[in-house]
């Protein structure tokens, strides 16, 4: 039997692999340069994450692309 299907990640998504120690707001300041950036890391992964909290090493987390990022930015501000 085939494995289950993983969530299709949106064009011009990645995946990233957490590092120990990290939290969203490290990845995001370090991934897009915006501490912001985390809630857009977070809806990207609700399926694997229950709250912003849960992120552990060895992790894999879809990370949107970066105008995506940017657009999530805007419409908050």
């Amino acid at each position: 039997a085939a494995p289950p299907a993983t969530p299709a990640a949106p064009a011009g998504a990645r995946t990233y692999v957490v590092k120990k120690g990290e939290t969203l707001y490290e990845i995001a300041r370090a991934q897009y340069k915006s501490e912001t950036a985390w809630k857009a890391i977070y809806e990207a992964n609700r399926d694997r994450l229950q709250n912003p909290g849960d992120v552990r090493a060895g992790m894999k987390l879809v990370l949107p692309p970066a105008s995506a990022v940017a657009a999530g930015a805007s419409e908050t501000a």
